[in-house]
This record gives structure tokens, C-alpha cells and sequence, in this order.
């Protein structure tokens, strides 16, 4: 592969220099052909005589003149045609500075500056796209953050009535706090996505036992798994695995919290570990509600929330995290799920690196 992509920029750099090649010829070739016609016809009209051993120089310096007039000409109108592109180009580019990223060139002429003008088409139209996807992230995340500030400020003014009873004087507290608890997930959450976003590649791998980190998951989470009863079903194997340790926690907690958040009171989780081949493959599943073909083609998604019901127990983000650290760990993770039956999220990671 990689000498065929050294074949291809070796003929793409000869093509383009046997064009410049022959541009200059052609312009040296049509010069003389149009100044030997000049001096002929300066001859046949006897405005120049016949040469003489005398006059070869002056003849000489005479068809230069001729010629260098000529190719002048003829290189001022070719390269005008020629650099029109490189012109577009950056008239172009000074459109994308200004913040205009709707702006395109033709992607024509030779074939460098065709390439070009193509790998500029594909920049602007990724700029496009990523100035609309930060102007949504940017209101959505406005949004998110506005909702809870209203209603930590809305039960806070109630609170300074007098009227109240101590019932609701405590369940406004404990509003209170739920919505502080909620702004302090979201601003970790959208901190934790922007580093990882900005991640190209992980370097920090260590081997640790998986089996091991899933058991501590489910003791973290343990408080919201007595909040409503849950159970956890937990069959794993013993699986030693090479990656990013912080950055795998965040995965299984979003995961297992997403379903202690969909399960019923009283119900049951179940996570499985086994090797299958190069890979150990996680499943988490929950017998909640499920979701339907819609949502499961979204959730990943930032700030989607197929259930609106629940849409103060989180904030949208806990699945775009899984997907993000899956791509930088190499992973994939699947969904199997339909309404009434539950949900069940299975990941696969390369054992080593």
C-alpha cells in the first residue's frame, strides 16, 4: 500500500512537471515560429535587407527581440489562464478566514492545482460542518446548563418564604441538591468529552485484571443499586487486558449507571465477561423498558435522551463518552434491544495492544 501511494506522488509530480515542460516549449516554440514569419515578411517587403556577414548580429539581436516580445505576450495570456485557479484560490481562502465556510472553488485546471482546489473543497466543507455541529454543542450545552440554574434559583426563592411546612421545606432541599448534583455531572462530563475529543491517541496503556475493575464498578455504584433494590447478576473470567485504566472506569460506570437508571425497582442487572479470541467482550444488560429502532440509532448522540421522562436523571452525554473511548481503545460496542424486553450493551476490546 504504502508503495503504491509513493508510485502515485511520484507520477502525479512527473505529470506536473512534463505540463510546465511543455508550456515553456510551447511558448518558445510559437515565439520563434512568429518572429521568423516577422522577419520574413520584413524581407519580402524590403524593410529589412538580405543578410550579410555584417549585419548577423544586429539580425541576430533583432529575432531575440522579436522572440522575447512574442513569448512575453504569449506568457502574459497563458499565465493569466494558468494562475486564475491559484487567484480563486486565495480569494477563497480569505472567505474561510472571514468565517465564510460555505464558500467552494472549481476544481479545475492542471492537475496539481486541480487537487488543490479539491483538498480545499473538503476543507471548507469539514470546517462547515464542525462550526455547526460548536453552534449546536454550544446551545445545546446552554440549554443543559440554563435548566438547572432556573430551578436551583426558582426552589431557593421559595425557601425564603416563611409559609412553608417542613415537608416542603426539605423536598425543596433536596431539589436543590438533585439539581446541583445534575450541574456537576454535566460540567465532568462535557470537561471529560472535550480532552477526550481533543485525544488523538492513547499512550498511557497499563495491563490490569478487567474482571477486577468490573467488581470495583458495581461496589462504587452500590448506593444507587440499594436506592432501588437492584440486584446484580456478575459472571465474569478472569481477563487481563492493556489499556487506558482511568478512561475504561468512565466507560463501565456510564454503562452500568445507565442501567441502574432504566431498571425497574427491584430488578435485575446482569454483566458477563468472557475472552472471544484476541478480545474480551462485556455485556451489561438491564430489563428495563428497551428502546426502540429510532432511539437505538441515536443514542449516541450528544444530549440525546430517547426517554424524556428521565431526562433529569442525566444529561445526554454518558453514551457519546462510551463511543468516544471505544474509538481511541481500538473497541466497538453493540446494542441489542427492544421496548418491553430490556436492554443489553455489549463491548469488545482488543486484549493487548
Amino acid at each position: 500500500m504504502k508503495n503504491k501511494k509513493t508510485l502515485r506522488g511520484i507520477t502525479r509530480r512527473l505529470s506536473t512537471l512534463v505540463t510546465l515542460v511543455l508550456f515553456v516549449f510551447f511558448i518558445l516554440f510559437v515565439s520563434m515560429i512568429i518572429s521568423g514569419f516577422v522577419l520574413f515578411l520584413l524581407i519580402d517587403i524590403g524593410i529589412v535587407p538580405l543578410f550579410s556577414v555584417g549585419r548577423v548580429i544586429p539580425m541576430t539581436i533583432f529575432l531575440l527581440l522579436i522572440s522575447l516580445s512574442v513569448g512575453t505576450v504569449l506568457t502574459i495570456f497563458g499565465g493569466e489562464r494558468f494562475l486564475r485557479p491559484l487567484r480563486k484560490l486565495t480569494e477563497a481562502t480569505k472567505e474561510i478566514a472571514s468565517g465564510n465556510f460555505d464558500v467552494r472553488v472549481e476544481a479545475g485546471g492542471p492537475h496539481e492545482l486541480g487537487r488543490l482546489a479539491a483538498s480545499f473543497n473538503e476543507m471548507a466543507k469539514e470546517l462547515s460542518s464542525i462550526e455547526t455541529l460548536r453552534s449546536d454543542f454550544i446551545s445545546t450545552i446552554s440549554h443543559e446548563f440554563k435548566t438547572p440554574i432556573v430551578s436551583i434559583r426558582g426552589f431557593a426563592r421559595r425557601l425564603k418564604k416563611n409559609t412553608l411546612t417542613e415537608e416542603q421545606h426539605n423536598e425543596y432541599l433536596d431539589i436543590i441538591i438533585a439539581e446541583s448534583d445534575r450541574l456537576t455531572r454535566l460540567s465532568s462530563n462535557v470537561l471529560l468529552l472535550s480532552r477526550l475529543e481533543s485525544t488523538e491517541k492513547v499512550t498511557e496503556h497499563t495491563e490490569y485484571a478487567l474482571d477486577e475493575q468490573l467488581r470495583k464498578t458495581v461496589l462504587l455504584l452500590e448506593p444507587q443499586l440499594q436506592k432501588k433494590q437492584l440486584e446484580v447478576d456478575i459472571q465474569v473470567q478472569a481477563v487481563f487486558i492493556c489499556v487506558d485504566e482511568e478512561m475504561l472506569s468512565h466507560l463501565w460506570i456510564n454503562l452500568l449507571g445507565n442501567a441502574i437508571k432504566f431498571s425497574p425497582n427491584g430488578g435485575t442487572i446482569s454483566i458477563t465477561l468472557e475472552k472471544n479470541g484476541k478480545n474480551a467482550v462485556v455485556t451489561i444488560s438491564d430489563r428495563g423498558p428497551g428502546m426502540d429502532d429510532e432511539v437505538k440509532r441515536r443514542i449516541f448522540e450528544k444530549f440525546y435522551q430517547g426517554d424524556q421522562s428521565r431526562a433529569t436523571e442525566g444529561n445526554g452525554l454518558g453514551l457519546s463518552l462510551v463511543k468516544r473511548i471505544l474509538d481511541l481503545e481500538s473497541g466497538t460496542i453493540t446494542v441489542d434491544s427492544e421496548p418491553g424486553s430490556g436492554t443489553s450493551f455489549s463491548v469488545s476490546l482488543p486484549i493487548e495492544k
